[in-house]
């Protein structure tokens, strides 16, 4: 046996050097393993993202396009049925519908404020007596989708408003969750309106 306990110490450190490179290996690849998976989950993350960032672009040039539009489409200002309605009802009215069309998209509203006839808009300049302006400050939150179905519903309601402005940011935690702030205003006569088959019927 003594003529074989020089190589001892040999076998010894080829087997420590062997688990070591074993271990080593063993170790490697796993970090190549992470590496590749993180490397997945990152291009899988930016890729995501990036479709994101198209949609959002898209339903923001969509909504711009709308809001351009309303201001140009023809449209009648909403009128009571009755005389001395007063203003409060007048936007309740109005209030009603914007608040029943977000609730119908399933659009969460985060807060709301509102500006009863604002010094420098148009109509309220020319007269305070014959129309009432409210102007609503809305901050939503909403998808893509419900918050595009909102603004077209927006677009198609047969009275006369204006979408002044659309703002939409990803929510940080969620970027298929959006914050919305949306600015809107809602007009209306403050008296019956007659028509021309009216007059004509007196």
């Amino acid at each position: 046996m003594d003529k074989y306990s020089r190589y001892y110490g040999v076998i010894i450190f080829s087997v420590v050097l062997f688990l070591t490179m074993l271990f080593g290996f063993n170790i490697l690849s796993s970090s190549i393993h992470k590496c590749i998976n993180t490397n997945k989950k990152l291009v899988t993350t930016e890729q995501t993202y990036s479709k994101k960032l198209e949609q959002k672009k898209i339903v923001e040039n969509k909504l711009e396009r709308i809001r351009l539009d309303s201001e140009t489409m023809q449209k009648r200002l909403y009128a009571p049925l009755d005389s001395d309605l007063g203003n409060d009802t007048l936007f309740f009215t109005l209030y009603n519908d914007l608040i029943e069309i977000i609730h119908s998209n399933s659009i969460k509203i985060k807060s709301m404020e509102y500006i009863y006839n604002p010094d420098d808009d148009p109509f309220v300049k020319f007269s305070k007596e014959l129309y009432f302006v409210s102007e609503v400050d809305m901050e939503l939150v909403s998808n893509y989708t419900n918050l595009g179905k909102f603004i077209q519903e927006i677009v198609q309601y047969p009275y006369y408003l204006k979408v002044q402005s659309v703002d939409i940011k990803p929510y940080p935690k969620d970027k298929k969750i959006l914050i919305a702030n949306v600015s809107i205003k809602l007009y209306a006569r403050t008296t019956p309106e007659i028509l021309p088959e009216d007059s004509s019927a007196n």
